[in-house]
């Protein structure tokens, strides 16, 4: 099993794009097809009034957006070395989060860029929300990361769904690393249910020939990403594989403590899958 197709969104604005160098060199890992993809949405007009000047106002930014998105996949195929690799580059006038969802159909991993501030729906990928709806694994780099060896990966389980999924969608990761640790972040009385769990994790890991340590750690108070976060740091993990949870309310998406966290503050790359 490994990933045959990658699909990197790449931001239109002149944000930072180290998250690009980490999805060509996990292109070149697992000789995949690597895919480039960015959107722009055209701002619909606040209110209607002088048709005319609107529609040629909406047409203008539609043009300057296309050569922005043009000139992005000419600097996208420069990066990923369109000459000496499969690359392809695709972009479209849309909301990103919308025609991310779509496009995701045609690759085994997605990576995107995490972000920590409030975004322009029509301008940037909204990172929590393409997690719970592309139905794909996706790897969310940090900013100043441009590199993943995935040597040491550490697992962070919960007993549910999520967890499941991810580690399934982790396997080709978990094949290539040298180190596989799968934690439990409990609460106090908790440890024996938990070690269970790990364990029976780690009999179904060695059952596809991959060795993992089982760990279990209590914590008390908070969502248990900080924990999470600093294991991985102490023992030199540079990849975090864990489910993302959340659910649509309204209209807006309600995210559980440590995927909310791990989505802010992660200095690691995280692999999430929901």
């Amino acid at each position: 099993m490994s990933f045959t197709t990658l699909l990197v969104y790449v931001d239109a604005a002149e944000l930072p794009d180290e998250h690009v160098r980490v999805a060509v060199a996990l292109a070149d890992k697992f000789n995949a097809m690597l895919v480039g993809f960015s959107t722009l949405a055209v701002t619909p007009p606040l209110f209607v009034a002088e048709g005319i000047a609107i529609d040629a106002a909406v047409e203008a930014e539609g043009k300057q957006f296309r050569a922005t998105l043009d000139s992005k996949g000419k600097w996208f195929n420069s990066a990923a070395g369109a000459t000496r690799r499969k690359v392809e580059w695709r972009s479209m006038l849309d909301i990103p989060n919308d025609a991310l969802a779509r496009e995701a159909r045609c690759a085994d991993l997605l990576v995107v860029r995490q972000h920590r501030s409030s975004l322009n729906a029509y301008r940037a990928l909204d990172p929590g929300r393409a997690i719970l709806s592309v139905g794909r694994p996706t790897l969310v780099v940090p900013e100043g990361v441009n590199t993943l060896r995935a040597e040491h990966v550490l697992i962070g389980w919960k007993d549910r769904r999520e967890a499941r999924r991810a580690i399934q969608d982790a396997l080709p990761f978990l094949h290539e690393a040298n180190r596989v640790t799968i934690m439990e972040i409990c609460g106090g009385g908790e440890e024996e249910t938990a070690r269970k769990h790990v364990d029976d994790v780690a009999q179904y890991l060695a059952r596809h020939r991959i060795t993992a340590a089982p760990r279990v750690m209590t914590h008390r108070g908070g969502s248990g990403a900080k924990p999470l976060i600093e294991t991985a740091q102490q023992e030199g993990a540079d990849l975090l594989v864990t489910g993302a949870y959340g659910h649509t309310r309204l209209g807006e998406w309600i995210f559980g403590g440590v995927t909310h966290d791990l989505l802010e503050i992660s200095p690691i790359c995280c692999l999430m899958a929901h």
